[in-house]
């Protein structure tokens, strides 16, 4: 039950304005419904591949593109993202004690893969170390190699990791290491040739168990503070349930788990193909893509544990070009990131690489297209893509209470998305995202939806101030603008005035095909 709410007053269906204008009719509550779900402030983590770590955080010194483009975000939410190193470079990951910082061997790029991860990493002490330059209060999860299957090799990496956090100059940069991750996608494994055919989940258990045991008895892993992220399985090839059934968490090593993550892409662009945004572009699309989550979800938290999308990201296997790279997919990332916190998904890290096509930003500069692999003369310097707008806006949305909670807002549209956000009982921040494509292909009038306002909330002198992100076309890959502002400048800071609009809440708010906008109360 909750009390008196802000009506978002219109018709739907039965009330067009005309062909590119429609009304919809929205309740927004003005406290949290007993449906409401924490919002944590580091909803928006980051996941970056490990074989080039070294690029993302700097070698000698800090990487200040990576150190600027994380800062915008810890600004708004009072902390900064966490971060996770692993991923497919995880399990091709080799401890040395001769090797400095690392020594990567990659396979030629292509078309496909213009950036291709590499087939061996060795990597020594200082790689680690150098956890030291990303932000004061980052918390680290770091993974471990299970795919070699071999002890000493996972024991050798925990060691050194957790050396490595007890260096002078790590601890004083105030970043933390949180967790390790024993393996990246296990149920894979049976494909990518890193076990036999049939591998499995409870041959999986077995190795965990085997390898984990001893990770943890050599680094006195309960005495440090910090714990296991458990699962790290793709999509459902194996899944949580299947693993507490088996009893993982009643072994030594599993009583260390804190943490259950799971995968998920919602397509793959492995060998290439066609990926049409504009079906891409879609609020049932995404809603069928988190929901078969939600009975693994219940099960880890049944168990008094946090239910994280440890790896994610719009198309598996760097992102499909026109889709990936795109304005689009920034709205996309809202609507996901926002959908996963309403089912109980505590953060979402998405998936980072060099010349990924779905980063939210390159920290390097790159001497080959990520749409083609085509040769770049001159370099293409560090920048922004689409999606960090999504990042802004939802750091924004989040806030820096620490307190904050999230619902879903029924809006009776196929693509319109709407969420509201509560501090202290109280409704303070919306967003409504419309999905709709609009495309440098499109002609006529750009359709939108109008919102009109009227309810509690709109008496007694509240303010109320709108930020938009402005968006070209869905197809754009750069110029866009929140609040007024760009950051695809040279450094990631932001150019030009935050430009806010006061919300007369009688008399609504009209929302553009392809735009996103935040209300304040």
């Amino acid at each position: 039950m909750f009390s008196s709410s802000l009506v978002v007053a219109a018709f739907l269906g039965g009330f067009l304005l005309d062909s590119s204008y429609a009304a919809l009719n929205v309740s927004v509550p003005s406290s949290p419904p007993a449906s409401s779900k924490p919002l944590v402030s580091t909803l928006l983590s980051f996941s970056i591949e490990q074989d080039r770590w070294p690029d993302w955080a700097g070698t000698n010194a800090p990487n200040p593109f990576t150190r600027n483009a994380l800062s915008n975000f810890a600004k708004l939410t009072g902390t900064p993202p966490k971060i996770r190193v692993g991923a497919n470079s995880e399990d091709h990951t080799v401890w040395s004690p001769i090797v400095t910082i690392n020594s990567d061997s990659f396979p030629p790029p292509n078309t496909v893969t213009p950036y291709p991860e590499a087939t061996s990493i060795v990597v020594g002490d200082g790689y680690y170390q150098l956890s030291r330059f990303m932000l004061p209060g980052t918390q680290m999860t770091w993974g471990l190699n299970l795919g070699l299957d071999n002890v000493t090799n996972a024991v050798n990496m925990a060691k050194s990791i957790i050396k490595a956090f007890k260096n002078s100059a790590v601890k004083q940069s105030g970043v933390t290491l949180s967790m390790l991750e024993l393996g990246n996608e296990a149920d894979l494994y049976s494909d990518n040739g890193l076990r036999p055919s049939g591998f499995s989940v409870s041959e999986y258990v077995s190795d965990w168990e085997s390898i984990a045991g001893p990770v943890a008895t050599a680094v006195g892993l309960s005495k440090t503070g910090v714990s296991f992220q458990g699962a790290a399985f793709a999509n459902q090839g194996f899944t949580p349930t299947e693993i507490f059934n088996l009893g993982i968490l009643s072994s030594a090593p599993g009583k260390d788990i804190t943490t259950i993550s799971q995968h998920h892409y919602s397509a793959a662009f492995c060998n290439g193909g066609d990926f049409p945004l504009v079906s891409f572009m879609s609020k049932a699309n995404v809603r069928g893509n988190l929901t078969i989550f939600e009975a693994d979800i219940a099960a880890t938290q049944q168990r008094g544990l946090r239910y994280v999308l440890g790896e994610t990201g719009s198309i598996a296997c760097h992102g499909a070009p026109g889709v990936s790279n795109t304005a689009g997919a920034a709205l996309w990332v809202v609507d996901y990131t926002l959908q996963a916190a309403t089912l109980g998904i505590t953060e979402t890290f998405f998936h980072e690489g060099i010349g990924f096509k779905y980063n939210f930003f390159q920290p390097i500069s790159l001497n080959r297209s990520i749409v083609d692999g085509s040769p770049l003369n001159p370099l293409q310097p560090p920048q922004v893509q689409p999606s960090y707008y999504a990042g802004i806006l939802l750091t924004t949305f989040i806030g820096s209470s620490g307190n904050a909670q999230v619902v879903e807002l029924s809006v009776p549209d196929d693509n319109v998305s709407g969420y509201a956000v509560f501090e202290g009982g109280k409704l303070v921040r919306a967003v409504f995202v419309n999905l709709h494509a609009w495309l440098q292909s499109s002609t006529g009038t750009r359709p939108s939806v109008h919102l009109s306002f009227s309810g509690a909330l709109s008496q007694g002198g509240k303010k109320t101030s709108v930020r938009r992100l402005v968006i070209g076309h869905a197809d754009d890959t750069k110029g866009l603008t929140f609040a007024g502002q760009s950051f695809e400048t040279s450094d990631a800071s932001p150019s030009g005035k935050v430009t806010t609009e006061t919300l007369d809440l009688t008399k609504g708010l009209d929302l553009n095909s392809t735009q996103a906008v935040l209300i304040t109360f």
